[in-house]
């Protein structure tokens, strides 16, 4: 099974910059969408073959997600079931037999860290959301998750420790949360793999010059270890100033 993350950074330009062709190429069980920045009835996507869920934010062109499944989820949750996080569209959940598929484009603490009280709230709700889910079935979670675990994860380290998305807080969050049972799984298979980014600015150059972040990730319950098989960073895929990340798993 081939599961792809996407942050596309603006859904309707990515279709104008060949998204349709890059999709059908890739040819994904499951297609996950952040940051679509579109309300219901902006778009209209031909898919042929797959079923398609859309979270949308309140406020007009934010955030926002989107899962595009080949197969039909049993059941599909929008939000985390608090009112607080669920006006920016930010998380779908798909039901499956044998697992849950939660996509989430995770708030970003801004500049100056004006947002990190807000965003450590979230962590430790959305935390909770998702062990809630795993007492049920192992989860697979994608998504721009806006941190840079370990100074590896990202170019510039040393100038970056009090910015949003590298900062202590958030840092400590994410291993927190591979602490409660689940992996990173671009790191279980490649744990010292430098240069592996999945963000870089749109300013400096960055992109051309591999200054860059890893934001993007699979994470899963640790209970499906022995099923990955594989993950990848498709850095070679432009149209938005992410790449997808991809995750091969038998389930």
């Amino acid at each position: 099974m081939k599961l792809i993350s996407w942050n596309v950074n603006g859904l309707r330009a990515v279709v104008k910059k060949g998204f349709i062709d890059i999709f059908n190429e890739i040819d994904a069980d499951v297609f996950c969408l952040q940051e679509t920045k579109l309300q219901e009835g902006q778009i209209d996507l031909e898919l042929e073959g797959y079923h398609q869920y859309w979270n949308y934010a309140v406020k007009k062109g934010y955030s926002g997600t989107a899962v595009f499944s080949k197969k039909e989820a049993l059941s599909v949750a929008y939000g985390i079931g608090i009112e607080e996080h669920d006006q920016e569209g930010r998380v779908i959940t798909c039901e499956y037999d044998d697992f849950y598929l939660v996509t989430c484009y995770t708030p970003n603490s801004q500049a100056e860290l004006k947002r990190i009280e807000y965003r450590m709230q979230w962590e430790v709700d959305f935390l909770a959301y998702l062990k809630t889910l795993e007492e049920s079935k192992p989860v697979i979670l994608c998504g721009d998750l806006n941190v840079a675990h370990e100074n590896i994860d990202l170019k510039n380290w040393k100038t970056n420790r009090k910015n949003p998305g590298f900062s202590d807080a958030e840092r400590e969050a994410f291993t927190n949360f591979l602490g409660h049972g689940f992996t990173d799984t671009f790191r279980y298979f490649y744990p010292e793999l430098e240069g592996a980014y999945s963000w870089w600015s749109y300013r400096f150059n960055a992109r051309a010059n591999n200054a860059g972040w890893r934001i993007d990730y699979f994470c899963t319950s640790e209970s499906l270890n022995d099923k990955l098989k594989d993950a990848k960073i498709l850095k070679d895929v432009h149209g938005s100033d992410h790449c997808p990340v991809e995750l091969t798993i038998t389930i």
